[in-house]
């Protein structure tokens, strides 16, 4: 057994939050045709290599969510952003497998109308970064010039989380100690929440 394989099986039979329903949409996930991954703590599903769906138990509910899923057709207004920043990726909550089953046609809908995006190399577009940087992280850019250039290589995403996650506390001297502690992070080309 490969090391990801009992990765997944490990996420599946310990889950502590909403077990069946994450059983559930995994049954589902891999009867649509997804490959299933290890990817960030988690099962993710992708189409030839490219991720399209991932699941999560959350404590307050169960979720599927599309990394493109701001471009799928969604009539009934089913899918949610998972926080006010999300650009790209919607999703299902769920808070009982009943949820689930009553909509289970749906939901295969959603997933083959995903992996067509996929093969119609669909990308989202997202406006241009609207994120202030705090003055902390322009002034160690500024100071760092190698600080500078590996924020600058890393994708938009990751520079859109960090600039959010340095912006949050109300003190100056928190948001330099989260800067600090990120920098070899960034220097590796990680993301905020990548290992």
């Amino acid at each position: 057994m490969s090391d990801e394989l009992r990765k997944l099986n490990a996420f599946f039979s310990e889950a502590k939050v909403w077990p069946e329903e994450l059983r559930a949409l995994r049954a589902i996930l891999l009867d649509c045709g997804l490959t299933e991954e290890f990817k960030w703590r988690g099962p993710c599903y992708t189409f030839d290599g490219s991720n399209v769906a991932v699941i999560w138990g959350f404590k307050e509910n169960a979720a599927l969510g599309f990394f493109k899923g701001v471009l799928l057709r969604d009539p009934e207004g089913l899918l949610v952003a998972p926080g006010d920043n999300s650009r790209a990726v919607r999703m299902f909550r769920f808070t009982g497998l009943d949820q689930i089953e009553a909509i289970e046609t749906t939901i295969r809908d959603y997933v083959r109308e995903a992996i067509e995006l996929e093969k119609a190399g669909a990308k989202v577009d997202p406006p241009k970064d609207d994120i202030v940087y705090p003055e902390e992280l322009l002034a160690a850019l500024e100071d760092d010039p190698e600080l500078q250039e590996a924020f600058e290589a890393l994708t938009p995403g990751r520079r859109r989380g960090y600039a959010l996650h340095f912006a949050q506390p109300k003190q100056s001297a928190t948001r330099r100690s989260r800067i600090e502690r990120s920098r070899d992070r960034i220097l590796a080309g990680k993301g905020l929440q990548e290992r």
